[in-house]
């Protein structure tokens, strides 16, 4: 069994604003826009999607495949996922080239505005899947370079792999022809309420008939308010966020949670029960500072969710 996937490897910038974005943006000046940021605290992270995600997984026990490109700067990150005993298998790297950089600024109340330098992100992969296993494997399709995004999705539905279809930060990009045709056939939707709401704009089609397109439906994100999940024929179901200590920076749950849900997935759980497998995977990420910060071990993480949900495992 392997579980791919499609995503970014980038270095984050994590800053804080101490103040509120809403306090230093005119409304009636939006069309002239030059605001400048005080920024009180600057760290780099490893991130990227895929990263984020493999991460997780693996605090779940599972070792996943990741298909990115990298750049010259890589070093530090690789011996990073060397540690951890997570593949190099699938990431090519482009000396010409810088790794991928997100430059992430959160203000006192959550809200984030982030600049993304795509880099090395930009080169296609090489990678060939020489052992795709219809009958175990899963994939997951996130952000990346448009033309893997694009093609991968191809590869899979061809060769019967389940396949989990993110956009996110690339639907601007996407044409409503090629979004449909990702759409269609995928195992599951999955992205936040401002995405699935961009979805529906771009094809014009609502939750019902988007989740009628998948094989298991769509889930929405809902930050700190939880996620909604709507499958094919069935109520949509609401779960609850998972309560924490403290929020030390919201960066990167949304992956946590993507990687609790690509779990309850391969344990063959329902989806509302995925997404509270996502839901307490967040609320480690939320209460670190960095999208990989985040550690558990199984017992204390069983503990939690059952504390949660009541649900055990």
């Amino acid at each position: 069994m392997s579980i791919y996937i499609t995503g970014s490897l980038a270095y984050d910038r994590i800053m804080n604003f101490s103040g509120k974005f809403e306090d230093c943006i005119l409304p009636n000046h939006i069309h002239n826009l030059n605001v400048s940021f005080f920024i009180d605290r600057l760290e780099e992270k490893p991130g990227g999607n895929a990263g984020n995600i493999a991460h997780t997984l693996k605090l779940l026990g599972e070792n996943s495949l990741i298909i990115a490109s990298v750049g010259r700067d890589f070093d530090r990150y690789k011996e990073l996922l060397e540690k951890r005993g997570l593949s190099l298998e699938g990431i090519q790297r482009i000396d010409d080239e810088l790794t991928a950089a997100a430059y992430i600024i959160t203000d006192s109340v959550g809200n984030q505005i982030t600049g993304f330098h795509a880099a090395a992100m930009l080169s296609q992969s090489s990678y060939a899947f020489p052992a795709l296993n219809p009958e175990e494997d899963i994939a997951a399709v996130c952000p990346s370079n448009p033309l893997d995004m694009k093609n991968h999705v191809r590869l899979y539905r061809e060769r019967g792999i389940r396949y989990i279809y993110d956009p996110a930060q690339q639907l601007p990009i996407i044409p409503a022809a090629e979004l449909l045709e990702c759409v269609q056939g995928a195992y599951l939707l999955v992205g936040n309420d401002y995405e699935i709401g961009l979805i529906m704009k771009i094809t014009g089609c609502d939750k019902g008939e988007l989740a009628a397109m998948t094989a298991r439906g769509l889930v929405t994100t809902l930050g700190e308010h939880g996620s909604l999940v709507t499958e094919k024929d069935a109520e949509e179901t609401a779960v609850p966020a998972v309560p924490v200590t403290a929020v030390a920076d919201p960066t990167g749950a949304g992956d946590a949670y993507r990687a609790g849900l690509i779990k309850g997935l391969l344990l063959g759980r329902s989806l509302p029960e995925c997404a509270r497998l996502g839901a307490t995977c967040a609320a480690y990420c939320v209460e670190c500072r960095g999208t990989q910060e985040h550690d558990f071990g199984m017992d204390d993480f069983l503990r939690r969710h059952a504390a949660a949900f009541g649900e055990r495992y």
